[in-house]
């Protein structure tokens, strides 16, 4: 009862400093807070196990070939059959392919992203259905029925949960022609990987899996291939078989397998493959919330501890009048606890939208991060670490004796407020360190998102508006499709407000087939080593340039004579001319493509004169780097591309009913899907870095405020107790601006010492990060400057008012006070 009556007692008196208690909730519920919603996403995204069974055998192997620049290469069907024959240590293997099917019968016909698997890639994965079946090795073979499995995202979404949806009959388009399919089952929840399907279906869906060229091309690699390991097995066995099989057969086919393309083999459980993209953020921003932790707890410390020493009269009265030292600590944890316990109930207030925030935020690293929600565990530790905090300030400060109160009844107790001021000053120097840390981090990821805002691409993207339409071959011949394809360039550019349509290969910065480079030779040119050039590769229609607003530097651009069975053409870039002949002209010399992988894709390797050189036009990354790239007309390859780019007079977005309205007039059946302009493609692929550096620089703010209240606290604390001194110091003659200027160096020095441990700290973790971690930016001089100038800057703001009070003092007032 007694300890109630002093937390009734701490609420009165802490209601007389709303400002104080105000200041320590917020401050609690931003540390403890943002380190809940953190770890949230965190355990969910990193630490949660995955829905597959056994999935700590469950494995993704990964090969590689650094001398051509392939970091993460899929496999080809030969290559399969090779590392999977004899293997002990795994019990399977099972093989996915990236595809897009357009499935028509389920709702309004639309391209989705797929996945053609074979029947053992199920039984590999450890997953089960929640309705039907799923594929099995029955379902395999040229013979076999069409059979698709739903994933559970979309049937729960695009199907609303229909149980009537199996047994139906689809049909399936793609590239390569349409086939029927039936769906047999919908599979459980679970991590889509390695891309995001809405279907999964068997290779007879796809009559590209079943060609000739896919089967027998040992460089036709678009095959993911995954493992189950054998009972008894592990990891490193594992990749010691497969390199020992993989080796042999790299030894076995050296036409394929170049000594300086370094071709390499690779295991890693499906657990840590998953994660690998979210690994580095979240670890990065659990350590920023840990760093605001810091912060946040060294501020409450140093506003409940100034509050506790300017407390000591009145706890030398009461000790002088009875109390002891165990009434007296039992006051000061009531007050804790009601200080912090409401900082606690702020931080779940404030972690539950959090969460949602940054929920989306990791979304867009991990699938897994989708519909989160508050891990309560972490909630309950915060409280946790309340009560600890709240005890922690109870017992810390030094209490006066029963024996000896006369220090707190006369005012000298400057002994006692000397060793706070230094546990003050230690805890400010903690918070501008850490501080320090967040805003030197925040103007890295400042600066990147800068220099990607100022590069501009060499075409004006904002009127250029492209459109996804898959190709439809169903019902037609060959013959037929293109010429529906030309029909449609053709009315579409009859519309009013269209100034230019062509088609193209992929959409630029969107398209994930983008960085598809091929070996080639050119007409007297030769590298250094003796090794044929690569470059990358591009189909589009006659006016693509013109569209794009590129201009042509040489020659002509391609033209409705570009045909099949016409002279075999191409145009290439700046970058390409001038490694292929330098200072000299390009244009009229021949060159062909000698990369193995294009008589299985249905590329001629015929010689091809090149009729012009346009700039380099990166369509991959933001920043641009040499385009190597090489552009042919689409007639003389594939046909139809599936990409429509059509250059508006002015808003491009107008046109997206009238271009739907007549594609669709055209054909019912026809897929219109993703029209955006290049510009809003640009901003979505940089909406990942501007979400970085808006999150960190909302901790780097934070963290900054925080601190600045610390300062200030600690200098207002010094102030009131410094009082006498300055009273002395202004009868001896000091003027005003000399007590102004002590206190200021007072917290300039604080900050340079806070911003000296930040700088040697933020150098030893850059160091230390950089040996294990390759793909962050490391913060360099600017930052660390930027960061000290700031930090620096908002000591001399937070030291303004208590030096203006410190010059206010009057020498006679204060020394009467004493």
């Amino acid at each position: 009862m007694l300890f109630f009556r002093d937390l009734r007692v701490a609420v009165r008196s802490l209601a007389r400093v709303p400002a104080l208690w105000i200041t320590v909730a917020l401050t609690l519920a931003l540390g403890v807070g943002a380190n809940a919603a953190i770890f949230s996403v965190v355990r969910a995204v990193l630490l949660r196990p995955l829905a597959n069974r056994d999935e700590d055998r469950l494995l993704y192997l990964r090969q590689s070939a650094p001398g051509i620049g392939e970091a993460n290469a899929a496999f080809s069907v030969p290559e399969i059959q090779d590392i999977g024959s004899g293997l002990k240590s795994i019990t399977e293997l099972g093989t996915f392919s990236e595809i897009d099917f357009t499935v028509v019968g389920l709702g309004a016909p639309r391209e989705i992203p797929a996945g053609v698997v074979d029947g053992h890639y199920f039984e590999v994965m450890g997953l089960h259905p929640v309705l039907g079946r799923l594929l099995t090795p029955a379902d395999d073979g040229q013979n076999a029925a069409g059979a698709v499995v739903l994933t559970y995202h979309f049937w729960r979404t695009s199907l609303h949960s229909d149980p009537s949806v199996i047994g139906k009959t689809v049909r399936l388009e793609s590239c390569c022609g349409a086939r029927p399919a039936t769906v047999v089952g919908v599979l459980e929840p679970s991590v889509p990987y390695p891309v995001a399907t809405e279907i999964i279906a068997n290779i007879v869906t796809s009559p590209h899996h079943l060609s000739a060229t896919m089967v027998t091309g040992r460089e036709h690699r678009m095959t993911e291939v995954f493992a189950r390991l054998a009972p008894g097995s592990s990891v490193d066995n594992a990749r010691a078989e497969l390199r020992s099989i993989y080796s042999a057969m790299v030894a076995a086919h050296p036409e394929v397998y170049k000594p300086e393309d370094h071709f390499k083999i690779d295991v890693a459980r499906m657990h840590e493959q998953i994660n690998s993209r979210a690994n580095t953020i979240l670890w990065i921003l659990f350590a920023a919330s840990g760093l605001l932790f810091v912060i946040a707890s060294s501020n409450v410390a140093n506003l409940v501890l100034a509050r506790t020493v300017r407390r000591e009269p009145e706890l030398a009265i009461r000790s002088a009048l009875g109390a002891n030292t165990a009434v007296l600590r039992r006051s000061l944890l009531a007050e804790s606890l009601v200080l912090c316990g409401s900082g606690a109930v702020a931080a779940v207030a404030l972690a539950i939208p959090m969460v949602a925030v940054l929920g989306r935020y990791a979304s867009r690293f991990s699938v897994r991060a989708e519909e989160l929600t508050l891990d309560f565990s972490m909630v309950w530790f915060g409280i946790g670490l309340a009560l600890i905090a709240a005890v922690f300030l109870a017992f810390i400060p030094r209490l006066p004796s029963a024996n000896a109160p006369q220090g707190g009844l006369t005012g000298r107790g400057t002994r006692v407020a000397g060793g706070s001021s230094r546990r003050l000053r230690i805890f400010a120097v903690t918070q501008i360190a850490a501080s320090f840390l967040l805003l030197a981090g925040a103007c890295v990821l400042m600066k990147t998102l800068f220099v990607l805002e100022q590069t501009r691409p060499p075409f004006d993207s904002a009127n250029v508006l492209a459109l996804n339409l898959p190709k439809m071959s169903y019902g037609r011949t060959p013959q037929q499709v293109d010429e529906f394809y030309r029909e449609v360039q053709r009315r579409v550019s009859a519309l009013p407000g269209v100034e230019h349509v062509s088609s193209g290969f992929a959409a630029p910065w969107r398209d994930d087939h983008l960085n598809v480079s091929f070996q080639f030779a050119a007409q007297g040119a030769r590298r250094a080593d003796g090794q044929d050039f690569r470059g990358k590769f591009r189909v589009v229609s006659p006016g693509f340039f013109d569209t794009l607003g590129v201009p042509i530097q040489e020659g002509r651009d391609f033209n409705d004579s570009d045909k099949d069975g016409s002279e075999r053409v191409v145009i290439i870039t700046q970058s390409v001319a001038k490694m292929l002949y330098p200072g000299q002209d390009a244009v009229n010399r021949k060159l062909w493509w000698t990369d193995g992988v294009m008589k299985f894709v249905g590329i001629s390797t015929e010689p091809r004169r090149i009729i012009a050189v346009v700039p380099d036009f990166d369509d991959e990354n933001i920043i641009p780097s040499p385009a190597m790239t090489i552009y042919e007309p689409g007639e003389q390859e594939q046909g139809w591309n599936g990409r429509l780019f059509v250059r508006a007079h002015q808003d491009a977005y107008a046109l997206v009913p009238a271009i739907t309205q007549t594609i669709r007039g055209l054909s019912a059946d026809q897929p219109v899907e993703k029209a955006s302009t290049l510009g809003d493609v640009r901003a979505e692929v940089l909406s990942p870095d501007r979400l970085n550096a808006i999150v960190f620089g909302g901790f780097a703010a934070v963290a900054l405020l925080i601190s600045v209240v610390g300062v200030a606290g600690v200098l207002a604390f010094s102030v009131s107790w410094r009082t006498r001194e300055f009273g002395i110091r202004m009868a001896l003659g000091a003027l005003p601006r000399n007590i102004l200027t002590i206190v200021l160096v007072e917290g300039v020095t604080m900050a340079g010492i806070g911003v000296g441990a930040g700088v040697a700290v933020g150098f030893a973790l850059s160091r230390t990060i950089a040996k294990y971690v390759t793909d962050i930016h490391q913060p360099g001089a600017l930052a660390f400057v930027v960061s000290a100038v700031v930090i620096l800057g908002a000591a001399v703001i937070a030291s303004a008012v208590p030096a203006a009070r410190a010059a206010r003092v009057n020498a006679v007032e204060a020394l009467r006070s004493e």
